[in-house]
């Protein structure tokens, strides 16, 4: 039996207030990638671009089952790499990282790389599956049995990912290889549609789309229907038998590429001599060099109708700047009156303690102040919890911070008695030891010590699900999309 792949790939920025595309998405014959970037400084459509521009050669065929594990694992590793040394090349990528799902096709079988909690689902013989899981905080909390999944999809903190592509070598994504079925229909997607759309509805637009192009157009529009607030990105493909009479439409053959990873130089720039290109679009040559398609041409203009437009880009720019500083100003002191207004939990000198503000420094200027210092000792918590509480936990109000330090008191006292019984109650991270006031009643012995750790944020690590969430290194938690 010859197997083949009809595929098409969408994506749309969605109606957030991102300006940008940090979705890339890519559809060939043989390798289907979606990866979702993140990083400030226009560094997320970077990392995604650069992982489907290193993955993009392994479209071709000839590489048996194990040979394509071997291959996409080492691939893998490599742009991987690539994010380090983009990095280290230019600070403004600092932090940068992007979630990745890889299929790559060999004969009968389909090798599937993942990472992040971008997803991919199987939708044979009318059953509809997700054959990924999520690295994020909240999949560990229904792992956890702490939450439902249905408590899951509208988690506050369903955004936090503990493990993605962020050029640390500890970055490893879960691999794995399954067999290939005529009329089976693969999905790959962002966060943009699974954090607003149920995957009862997505199973409904799969089962009736006729073809993998109607049935990702009719996945954006459901997302935008729902007001997706983030990029939203989908690559689908069904699984064809070439030696079947009723073979139908035949399989795709022209690779397909959406997202950040399409991004090409703005037809129409003017320029008198070569311009060094960014690193988004070094990202976007590679993908169009691996795939074949050729850059678009530039037109050139001569030295003399430069300088008249000079003169008028630079009046424009003062006045900009002129404009800029006063809005700066008024702009600057609303913001700091927001950030004001918010309630987050925190870890004050070892208690769980109630924040106003939120968990940044502004230079030497904290943007939160203590507002209240409970007596939960955080060694007390389960290791996700004492995690969580180093990065704040956000809260809506008062009443919705006394309820949760009320939560955190009741696994507290539960971990306690876990390990008087013997049995320890999850990892144990360290935690500050800081000076504070004193608690306002003499606090519980805890039966796990705790020890001062240095600060910032963890880096993404493999362990499994008893281990406590882990973020990628200079990144802050995704915000919730």
């Amino acid at each position: 039996m010859a197997i083949a792949l009809r595929y098409a790939a969408r994506t749309h920025l969605g109606l957030g207030p991102k300006g940008r595309n940090e979705d890339s998405g890519y559809a060939g014959p043989h390798l289907l990638v979606l990866a979702d970037g993140m990083g400030g400084h226009a560094a997320g459509d970077v990392a995604s671009s650069m992982i489907v521009g290193a993955l993009a050669p392994l479209d071709d065929e000839g590489l048996s089952g194990e040979a394509a594990l071997r291959v996409l694992g080492e691939e893998l590793r490599e742009a991987n790499a690539q994010l380090r040394a983009a990095m280290l090349e230019d600070p403004d990528l600092g932090g940068m990282g992007s979630t990745t799902i890889a299929m790559l096709r060999a004969g009968s079988k389909l090798v599937t790389a993942h990472i992040g909690d971008s997803r991919a689902y199987l939708l044979r013989d009318g059953e509809f599956s997700q054959i990924t899981k999520d690295h994020s905080f909240v999949q560990q909390l229904v792992d956890e049995h702490r939450i439902t999944a249905d408590e899951a999809q509208h988690h506050p903190q369903r955004s936090l990912v503990t493990r993605v592509m962020t050029g640390n070598p500890d970055d490893e994504p879960d691999l794995s290889i399954r067999e290939l079925k005529v009329g089976d229909r693969y999905l790959l997607c962002s966060d943009g549609l699974t954090d607003f759309v149920s995957a009862e509805i997505v199973h409904e637009v799969l089962a009736e789309a006729p073809d993998p192009a109607t049935a990702a157009e009719r996945c954006i529009d459901i997302a935008l229907k729902a007001s997706t607030r983030d990029n939203v990105t989908v690559v689908i493909a069904d699984v064809l038998d070439l030696t079947a009479d009723d073979a139908g439409e035949p399989p795709s053959t022209t690779p397909e590429i959406v997202g950040a990873a399409a991004a090409v130089r703005p037809r129409g720039r003017r320029r008198t001599r070569a311009l060094p290109v960014s690193p988004a679009e070094k990202a976007a040559a590679l993908t169009r060099e691996a795939t074949g398609i050729p850059a678009e041409e530039e037109p050139l203009t001569l030295a003399e109708e430069v300088l008249p437009r000079r003169r008028v880009l630079l009046a424009r720019t003062l006045g900009i700047l002129a404009l800029a500083a006063v809005l700066l100003v008024g702009g600057g002191y609303g913001a700091y009156r927001w950030t004001q207004q918010q309630l987050f939990l925190g870890n004050d000198g070892g208690y769980v303690a109630v924040y106003r503000g939120i968990s940044q420094q502004l230079g030497p200027i904290s943007l939160a102040t203590l507002r209240e210092r409970t007596d939960v000792l955080v060694s007390d918590l389960p290791g996700y919890a004492q995690e969580s509480l180093s990065g704040g936990i956000l809260v809506a109000d008062q009443a919705a911070a006394t309820a949760r330090v009320d939560d955190l008191r009741k696994a507290a006292f539960d971990c306690r008695t876990q390990n008087a019984s013997g049995t320890p109650c999850g990892t144990t991270v360290p935690v500050s030891t800081s000076p504070g006031p004193p608690p306002r009643r003499p606090p519980p012995t805890p039966t796990t010590p705790a020890t001062a750790t240095s600060p910032g944020m963890p880096s993404g690590s493999s362990q499994p699900a008893a281990t406590p969430p882990r973020l990628p290194p200079q990144a802050p938690p995704r915000p919730a999309r």
